[in-house]
């Protein structure tokens, strides 16, 4: 990885484990992928860009951003989330004490998996130039809204007030961290 993307995908993952960390954001970036199918990570590198690089992503970055890390995420990241799901619940002998082990050792190569997709996004957005300014919020606002419309594009479908709302906490607390 060169100089300019390492530091890129040092700070982003470090700005995306702070803003995760914020009360309600964890619980906004999961209802956001259960409901729209949006990828968290995806959406924090929109966020990062936005609030340290002074980058308003499009709808076609959106895409090109997807581009990067969609077969990483379909075919690592998604499946270790479904594995580590499944064993809250099973099959038998899930669960228990034993698979609850099993169940966090997934969890962290989960972690782990995100980890590398942040370093294939840092890659991608160290290819565009940081801008000198302050974003403003309705702007931060229109990139996570352009995350949010391209994961719901195969449904058909239109974020809810309810999933707005979200954008504009995680946008929130994404100015609030950066001050």
């Amino acid at each position: 990885m060169a100089g300019a993307s390492q530091a890129i995908d040092a700070e982003s993952w470090a700005f995306a484990l702070e803003l995760y960390a914020e009360p309600g954001i964890a619980d906004a970036c999961l209802q956001l992928q259960n409901e729209c199918g949006v990828d968290v990570m995806m959406l924090l590198m929109a966020t990062f860009a936005a609030v340290r690089r002074g980058i308003v992503l499009t709808r076609t970055d959106i895409a090109e951003m997807d581009a990067a890390c969609r077969d990483w995420r379909e075919r690592i990241v998604r499946p270790l989330r479904a594995l580590r799901t499944t064993l809250k619940t099973g099959p038998a002998p899930a669960p228990n004490e034993r698979t609850e082990k099993l169940r966090s050792s997934i969890k962290a190569a989960e972690l782990s998996a995100e980890r590398l997709q942040n370093e294939v996004l840092a890659q991608w957005l160290a290819k565009l130039p940081p801008q000198p300014r302050a974003v403003q919020r309705k702007d931060m606002i229109s990139a996570l809204r352009a995350a949010i419309d391209f994961a719901l594009r195969e449904r058909g479908a239109e974020p809810s007030a309810a999933q707005l709302a979200l954008i504009e906490t995680m946008v929130d607390k994404a100015l609030g961290i950066s001050r």
